[in-house]
This record gives C-alpha cells, sequence and structure tokens, in this order.
C-alpha cells in the first residue's frame, strides 16, 4: 500500500515545479496490457511526454527501459516501484490496476493536484466513495470503458431504455479473455448504469446477475447481466432489449487494446487542458467526449 502521508514531504503542491513543455505523463501497472498499450500510444503522441512506469517492488519489470518495454529503442525512463519518484514532476498518471493500488493512487493524486485517469474496474461503493472524496482535490476521469464507441453505446442505451419503458427487458452480456478477473466487466455496468438512468431508477435496486436454478420468473424492470471468460477475447458487450414479439441488440467489439489507450490519452489531455479552468472533481469520459 502506498502511503499518502508521505507525500506532503516532497513538496507536491509547489505547481510551479510542473509548470511548462509537453504534458508529463506516468503509467501505472506498465508492463501490463494495458500498460503496454498506452506507452505506445505516448510514445507515437505529439504534445505527451513519457515520464515513467510503475509496478511493484520486487516486480521483473522494474528497472527496465519503457522503450524496452515494447520492443523499441531505449527512451531513458525506467520502470520504478516507487510513485513518489514521478508525482512530484508529472501533470497526470493513466491507472489500469486494481482498486487497492488505485484507491492509494488516488489520494496521491489528491495531495499532488494532478490529473488521475482511472480505467481499473471492481470498485466496492466504500472504494467509490473514496475515490470521490479525493476528487475534491484532484482531477479524477473514471470510466469502466475509455473507448468512444462504448460511450456511444452507453447513450444509446439510456435512450432506448428512457423510450421504450418497463415492458422491455433488458440483458447485458459480455465477454472478455480467460484472464479478467471480476465480473460483471467495469463496461458492462457502465452500460447497466446508462440503463437504469435512462428508467429513472438505481442499477443497484434493479441488478440481477448470475442466475441458477429455480430463480423464478424475471421481474419487471430488472437489468441482467451474464458474463463470458475465454481465450483471448478483448471485450464484446452485447445490450438486449426484449419486447413481446421484438428485440433489439446494441453491440460493441474490440479488437485492439489501443482504443481504450487512446481514449486515456484523450481523457488526460481533457483533465489537463481543461481541467485548469474546471477545477478539480470526479469525471467520466460522458464529460470528455460532451456526451
Amino acid at each position: 500500500m502506498l502511503d499518502a502521508a508521505r507525500v506532503s514531504m516532497f513538496g507536491l503542491l509547489d505547481e510551479n515545479s510542473k509548470a511548462g513543455g509537453d504534458m508529463k505523463l506516468a503509467v501505472m501497472g506498465a508492463s501490463g496490457r494495458m500498460g503496454l498499450a498506452l506507452i505506445r500510444e505516448i510514445l507515437e503522441t505529439e504534445d505527451l511526454e513519457l515520464a515513467g512506469g510503475i509496478e511493484p517492488a520486487g516486480h521483473a519489470a522494474v528497472g527496465t527501459d519503457l522503450g524496452r518495454l515494447v520492443g523499441r529503442d531505449p527512451i531513458g525512463v525506467s520502470v520504478t516501484d516507487d510513485p513518489l519518484e514521478l508525482v512530484t514532476w508529472v501533470e497526470g498518471i493513466l491507472d489500469f490496476t486494481v482498486p487497492e493500488a488505485s484507491l492509494a493512487l488516488s489520494a496521491l493524486s489528491a495531495q499532488a493536484r494532478i490529473v488521475h485517469v482511472i480505467g481499473t474496474t471492481g470498485f466496492s461503493s466504500a472504494e467509490e466513495e473514496t475515490l470521490r472524496i479525493a476528487a475534491r482535490h484532484a482531477t479524477l476521469i473514471k470510466s469502466g470503458n475509455m473507448s468512444l464507441g462504448v460511450n456511444l453505446l452507453a447513450a444509446l442505451t439510456e435512450r432506448a431504455a428512457q423510450s421504450l419503458g418497463d415492458g422491455w427487458d433488458i440483458e447485458i452480456v459480455e465477454m472478455h479473455h480467460r484472464h479478467k478477473v471480476d465480473a460483471p466487466s467495469g463496461t458492462a455496468l457502465l452500460l447497466g448504469e446508462a440503463a437504469a438512468q435512462g428508467r429513472g431508477a438505481r442499477l443497484d435496486d434493479k441488478r440481477v446477475a448470475g442466475r441458477d436454478g429455480m430463480t423464478g420468473a424475471r421481474q419487471s424492470g430488472d437489468i441482467g447481466f451474464a458474463s463470458l471468460r475465454g481465450g483471448s477475447v478483448i471485450g464484446e458487450h452485447t445490450v438486449i432489449l426484449a419486447g413481446a414479439g421484438e428485440r433489439i441488440e446494441l453491440t460493441h467489439k474490440a479488437e485492439d487494446r489501443s482504443i481504450f489507450a487512446k481514449g486515456a490519452l484523450a481523457a488526460a489531455n481533457w483533465g489537463y487542458n481543461g481541467g485548469k479552468g474546471r477545477g478539480p472533481g470526479l469525471f467520466s469520459m460522458k464529460d470528455v467526449l460532451g456526451l
């Protein structure tokens, strides 16, 4: 666990130390699937500087040059296991890790007054509240999915749920690679929230998952979830709206993780360049895209 109390010792509230030049970004979980995709995108994007990468102490990638990590020439910046080495001078961090790490990083981001882009999923209600507290001092941009297509799908889902009403049953089916550890996916929950909002309801009151055995008849207004895992599937999501005698299916299929990386960089840029006038807060890709 990271010690947020140490942050003030490094003078992180000195904004002058971060002024000028390209936006400096650090990648959390640098050697993971999303970490590698983020590093590649940053290296190919103008006005962004790859300032460093983080992995836990003892990880095999610590000390490895970030260029080498993605099969390129060295860039002179290596993976470190101490985030304080980076947050003292970066403008933003990109975080696709696990809830425990993201919560600790949000505390550091709040102390440092920087942009924290969170693609981590699987937060509990209590952990979500911790992020809201951190967002009083930092620009936190959190989404279960950073892609433009998925966020457009969420907007369509909300509109469809609003237009069709409780007479149409809503089921959300998602499939991911065999290594994904949380279910339903953050994207599925994002779509569920959109459906609930369209109906003026709370997802927690309508969510149904993991049907098995004699469950009884489906209740009107329920929003069901089904999670599939296998192979190397990056991410597939379908919102099914089933009415009497007809059915609508809205589907998004991710074919390359770069779509999530591009979205995360767009979020970081939005938070950095627009955030100075916007102030701290907890935002989503809906805000970034103006949906």
